[in-house]
């Protein structure tokens, strides 16, 4: 193979050494952006190295699927850039082509082929070599190698020939649109050196399935050091403890107190979990009950936000109120109120809801009320005609995500003072987190739970926490009060 003379550090000699050892390539070459010195491996890192080049008898690549796979946090997007570069420079041969794959496109382009620019940016041997555009570094000086983000498709992807093809996070591609993609970048045997390389932790054991396929196949083949296993053409390294010397345990306890138990085990621990877990530790909601409060009966001057899951017939309809307290900036529970519907005797909306939410107007400051405008459209538009400020919250994926994480981070920070209330206590632990890659909401546990209090809860909170910023009185803002028209307050 003809070497394209750029530089003494580039000669026929230097290259031959660091194929037969990549890591003094990794070691000596490539300039860790961060600290702007060469790369030192971690010692998993150099464990999987040390087979992921190895070829055999026939010139090939022994292992073609690769997977690393630890916590999350151990520099898994910083390795795939590594052993991209590394594989289209020492043994991309000609024409090399190397694809970033993602669920989109903006993810392709900002998690390893970033890091694979900034990589080359800082290196000098790499640098004055690469053009570098937004989604294709091109290197004319190695046979023309080039190195491109591409977001899922597989018909775009189809009839690429890749020395190397990375998927980051692949417990997120769960979509038949994902899978045929993984599909079409199957390592080519037009190559000799052509591999497919996953970088992940671990998934949800009823959705990642394409993971899950990858991490059984894994696991089914003999062990060859600590956490890593080889055979029929896979190398797979699978770690459930930390691999990197910043995963400290204090940084362990912060990821234990800050994550659901599913979420911990997942992502800190590496293990597949179902997409269903407890919302919250009752140990935590236990140390937001003030024993001592209770309901607020009434104060006019009050600032009060409230969240009304509503239902006509079967699940509970439940009215919650909220305060501010700007001092101790806390969310507070004023007051609730759960109405239990049945076929036989469905709920009437304006005897119940209606007048509750007027009630709670001529007893406190009412900021805001939330409503699923599923079941109230016509209640709404009469409290709007009444003064009242409603406001629809759908109950979509995405209201649900951040209603759901906002309460969930003010009962884990205990940031929410709660009266108590046996009932409320029920439905909290029957209340679980149903997660995908979309996000996560609130559920319950079986169909005859009901946890409407806390998804009313759950919806006045976040409209606390929300509203309850200081608003900057200019000249425009009272003209524009000014202008409003008289309604009738309560």
């Amino acid at each position: 193979m003809t070497v394209i003379d750029i530089g003494a550090a580039f000669n026929r000699r230097s290259l031959a050494r660091w194929r037969a050892n990549p890591i003094t390539f990794v070691e000596e070459a490539l300039i860790d952006p961060e600290i702007g010195r060469p790369f030192k491996l971690l010692a998993a890192e150099r464990e999987f190295l040390k087979f992921a080049f190895a070829i055999g008898p026939d010139g090939r690549l022994l292992y073609p699927e690769q997977v690393y796979s630890c916590p999350k946090k151990s520099g898994k997007t910083t390795f795939a850039a590594i052993i991209t570069i590394t594989i289209v420079v020492l043994h991309g041969g000609a024409y090399p082509e190397a694809v970033c794959c993602a669920n989109d496109l903006e993810q392709s382009v900002g998690r390893v082929f970033t890091m694979i620019k900034r990589i080359v940016e800082a290196s000098p041997l790499l640098q004055r070599e690469a053009k570098i555009g937004a989604d294709k570094i091109t290197f004319p000086a190695f046979h023309n190698a080039t190195i491109t983000a591409i977001a899922v498709d597989a018909a775009g992807a189809a009839g690429g020939n890749p020395t190397i093809s990375t998927f980051d996070e692949l417990w997120g591609a769960t979509s038949e649109r994902a899978r045929r993609m993984f599909d079409e970048q199957v390592p080519t045997p037009a190559r000799k050196i052509s591999c497919r390389l996953t970088v992940t932790y671990a998934g949800f054991s009823d959705e990642s399935s394409l993971l899950e396929e990858l991490y059984k196949r894994g696991m089914a083949l003999p062990e060859i050091a600590p956490s890593l296993r080889a055979g029929d053409g896979m190398l797979m390294a699978w770690h459930h403890e930390p691999v990197a010397p910043w995963q400290t345990e204090a940084w362990l306890a912060d990821m234990r107190r800050s994550l659901r138990p599913n979420q911990y085990l997942r992502m800190i621990e590496n293990r597949f979990v179902t997409t269903e877990s407890s919302f919250i530790d009752l140990a935590a909601w236990d140390a937001c009950v003030d024993p001592a409060a209770s309901a607020v009966v009434s104060n006019r001057s009050l600032p009060v936000w409230v969240g009304i899951d509503a239902s006509v017939k079967h699940d509970s309809t439940a009215v919650v109120a909220v305060t501010f307290d700007q001092q101790a900036q806390r969310v507070r529970l004023v007051f609730h109120r759960v109405f239990q519907p049945s076929a036989a005797d469905p709920l009437d909306f304006e005897g119940a809801i209606e007048n509750t939410v007027r009630e709670l107007c001529g007893r406190f400051h009412v900021v805001e009320v939330r409503f699923d405008p599923w079941q109230m459209q016509a209640t709404a538009q009469r409290l709007l005609r009444q003064g009242v400020r409603i406001e629809e919250f759908p109950q979509s994926v995405p209201n649900l995500t951040a209603a759901s994480q906002n309460l969930f981070e003010l009962i884990q920070g205990r940031n929410l003072v709660l009266y108590p209330d046996a009932a409320m206590r029920l439905a909290i632990s029957r209340a679980v987190a149903i997660e995908s890659s979309r996000g996560w909401r609130i559920s319950k546990e079986k169909m005859s739970h009901k946890i409407d209090v806390i998804v009313a809860l759950a919806m006045s909170a976040h409209a606390a926490v929300q509203g309850h910023a200081p608003v900057i009185v200019t000249a425009d803002l009272i003209s524009r009060l000014m202008a409003m028209p008289k309604r009738r307050r309560y």
